[in-house]
């Protein structure tokens, strides 16, 4: 089924998406925001180790990702490579590379292109863009792991920019609890729009609950932002109120419960194959994609969340080529709001045989703001009118994904998301966001794939590594 948990994650401020803008490949969600695509959501695999991996079935271990750059002459095509990874029993230091060559092709053209004869002074000319150090990234990776804890530090430096990127994470696994601790200097996010915002800094921490059998799930957390945040891409835009200045401290709880409407369990005779040669064990491609099916699940929950400080700032951004200027519109220091999603999930197919043996559909309803919604149909009776922004972050959105197998481990997806709504621009329902994805999911590693996905929207796409993560 499409994932429910995606609803109460989205609350918080650590709710990873799959980004090329970092090496790291993530980037947070701003929290209060319609929840994003399923395909949007990052690996739980490190980058760094889906790089160590990827690079086994990849040429010289090199994986391109494509994203636009804030020099556009550096193109937005790159190629990232894992260049180092020493480990011990009790943890490993990585050393990621990427390179983007489209600078570099077209200034040695440039330099062959001008010369009258071929010197060797034009060799060396040509020679001397390979110095240039905006074509560059790289970061250093490191984990320690001390039984059920774990220490990650993670800093990167891109060579178009002069600032360093630093992010630390410790995770404590505890027997029905997880702890997670995050700081970044600075924080990348990523809002509905598409749209990266830098907090300079930004320190989490939380403490979530694992899946019982109940359905029922909570989590809590607080959460400090320092200093302004500075759209990376976002011209003209106001920043979003939750990554303002100020500490936060918020509570989330949700029960999720699923019922399949009907089932074809799979059964120890489909998983043998008689041929002239024998019998054969052929288990799926996917064991989350094992039985046809369909069920329908749905999830509710709500929120808490006190603000503390930083209620009201204004300020000025300063770009490259000009100032934009940003202001805050006062924020309630304590909101309490109701979330829910009910999802319909149809999937023909056992996904074992090398053609035509997977057609699964998602239709997943969201509520990201019960009690906006309740304001607006308000307003609709007392003929009141609601700014833009409001009407979006109220409205309902249908979530639809579309996957069929094209060959073997091969499948096609497409996840869309449409806003159940009309603005100035569009009337009724529209698409606010899709991503399309091919997949090769990985039978050795029972439920693990190959994605590579693209986001028209954003203008972004990369290779990653996902296990269980359907």
């Amino acid at each position: 089924m499409a994932n429910l948990r995606t609803a109460m994650d989205s609350a918080f401020w650590d709710q990873p998406i799959s980004s090329p803008q970092t090496l790291d490949g993530s980037a947070n969600s701003v929290p209060g925001d319609p929840f994003p695509l399923d395909a949007a959501r990052a690996s739980r695999a490190l980058r760094i180790q889906q790089l160590a991996l990827l690079g086994l079935g990849f040429p010289l271990g090199i994986i391109p990702s494509y994203s636009p750059c804030s020099q556009k002459e550096l193109g937005s095509f790159s190629l990232q490579s894992l260049l180092l990874k020493p480990s011990t029993s009790f943890g490993w230091v990585g050393l990621v590379g990427q390179f983007r060559p489209k600078k570099l092709i077209s200034e040695i053209k440039r330099e062959f292109s001008n010369a009258d004869e071929l010197e060797v002074s034009v060799f060396r000319d040509a020679a001397k863009h390979f110095l240039d150090k905006s074509l560059y990234s790289i970061a250093l990776c490191s984990q320690l792991s001390l039984g059920s804890s774990s220490l990650l530090w993670n800093t990167e430096q891109h060579g178009d920019k002069k600032a360093h990127r630093h992010k630390l994470m410790f995770y404590q696994k505890l027997p029905d609890h997880d702890i997670t601790l995050e700081a970044a200097w600075p924080q990348l996010f990523i809002d509905r729009k598409g749209g990266y915002w830098d907090v300079p800094e930004a320190i989490s921490l939380s403490l979530s609950s694992l899946t019982s059998d109940s359905g029922l799930r909570y989590r809590f957390g607080i959460q400090k932002n320092s200093g302004h945040p500075q759209g990376v891409n976002a011209i003209n835009g106001e920043a979003p109120a939750a990554l303002m200045p100020g500490l936060c401290a918020k509570a989330a709880f949700s029960y999720e419960q699923s019922k399949d409407i009907w089932r074809q369990k799979e059964t120890k005779k489909d998983l043998i194959v008689t041929t002239d040669k024998g019998q054969f064990w052929r288990p799926a491609y996917d064991v989350r994609l094992k039985e046809p099916h369909a069920t329908i699940s749905a999830i509710i929950g709500g929120t808490f969340a006190a603000w503390f400080g930083g209620r009201e700032s204004s300020m000025a951004v300063e770009s490259q080529d000009r100032d934009v200027s940003m202001t805050m519109k006062k924020r309630s220091p304590l909101n309490a709001d109701l979330f829910g999603s009910v999802c319909y999930t149809f999937q023909h197919g056992w996904f074992r045989k090398p053609f035509g043996d997977l057609t699964r559909f998602d239709a997943r309803l969201d509520v990201c703001s019960a009690s906006g919604l309740a304001k607006r149909a308000l307003n609709i009776f007392k003929s009141s009118s609601v700014s833009n922004a409001e009407k979006s972050l109220s409205s309902p959105r249908l979530n639809l994904i579309f996957q069929q197998q094209v060959a073997g481990p091969i499948v096609f997806r497409v996840d869309s998301k449409f806003l159940l709504d009309s603005s100035s621009e569009k009337r009724g329902p529209h698409m606010e966001d899709f991503i399309y994805s091919l997949s090769y999911s990985l039978r050795l590693l029972r439920s693990g794939k190959v994605v590579a996905w693209y986001s028209p929207k954003r203008k972004e796409g990369m290779i990653e590594l996902r296990l269980y993560e359907f």
